[in-house]
């Protein structure tokens, strides 16, 4: 990736050292109807307003956090009814000489550039989310989390969750190295805040609540392949605006994607495969809604909850 001397973020959270106090309120927004046609309607053509209203009217709750796909060891669930973000005693600025807060505040920044015109196209704002960066344990607004957990978003404060040593695990465990691969990581968890404030999230987990298990874990790997797309999205806007990728970055993107899907992971734990159980998709199904978003740049692609 060509990213060394480009432009870096100002929304990141360091709560590795020094005392700082950031907290910034969510605004998660609930929309109406059919979710592959909100994602379509809201970005190119249909006015938002009407489906916004509806979904004021209708109330939708909550909803949880999303995950890169780890194995299941309790993610935050979800904003906690009264509690809104914490104040937190560990959150200060990284150093200026951290390469790897670098790096990610630089793809932070470039997906900032991509969704933010993107919403601008369709006559609405982009809140930029905050990128925190933790080591170990990490308190938010879904509750406490720990490093093993893996990358979360946490829609309570419209904020993405990493502990850097993640990148360590991607590269050893999951035999998936590149600065690429990293990338991947932080353009998902983007992508979870893009469908919290289209309102997609709020839709799923709305439907997830009313649904058997089995249908639960469904609705949830539509929402998974989904933010897998989304970050395709921003990889080829990276690329074809403003020349991010080099040879060999695309593979290992794919890679990434597909060394987390479900399948994969229970294979790893020596576990046994059971498709009812996945939460955020095969392997094959990472790496082919990554490299579909990745080809067409198009969000309208990314009709993941056409899934049959």
């Amino acid at each position: 990736m060509r990213w060394r001397g480009r432009e870096q973020s100002t929304n990141i959270e360091d709560r590795r050292r020094a005392p700082r106090s950031r907290v910034r309120r969510g605004s998660g927004i609930g929309l109406g109807g059919l979710v592959a046609l909100l994602a379509v309607s809201w970005l190119f053509g249909i006015d938002p307003l009407m489906l916004l209203q509806g979904a004021e009217q209708a109330g939708l709750s909550p909803v949880p956090g999303g995950r890169l796909g780890l194995p299941d060891t309790g993610p935050p669930a979800g904003p906690r009814a009264g509690t809104g973000a914490p104040a937190q005693s560990g959150a200060g600025a990284p150093q200026p000489d951290d390469e790897m807060t670098h790096f990610v505040s630089v793809v932070l920044a470039d997906t900032e550039v991509t969704w933010r015109a993107a919403f601008q196209q369709a006559g609405q704002d982009y809140p930029e989310p905050t990128l925190v960066l933790f080591s170990g344990t990490v308190s938010s607004a879904c509750g406490m989390a720990q490093a093993a957990m893996g990358p979360f978003y946490c829609p309570g404060d419209q904020k993405l969750y990493i502990d850097l040593s993640f990148y360590d695990d991607l590269r050893t465990r999951f035999g998936a190295p590149g600065d690429f691969a990293q990338a991947y990581v932080i353009a998902h968890e983007v992508g979870h805040h893009v469908q919290n404030v289209m309102g997609i999230s709020g839709q799923i987990q709305k439907m997830r609540r009313q649904s058997t298990e089995t249908d639960s874990n469904r609705l949830s790997v539509m929402l998974e392949l989904h933010a897998d797309c989304l970050a395709g999205v921003w990889a080829y806007k990276a690329d074809n605006v403003r020349r991010l990728l080099e040879n060999g970055d695309v593979e290992e993107g794919l890679r990434a994607a597909a060394a987390i899907g479900d399948d994969r992971l229970q294979k790893q734990s020596g576990g046994t495969v059971t498709p009812d159980s996945f939460t955020h998709g095969s392997s094959e199904q990472r790496a082919k809604w990554f490299r579909t978003g990745l080809e067409t740049g198009d969000v309208g692609a990314c009709d993941t909850f056409g899934l049959s």
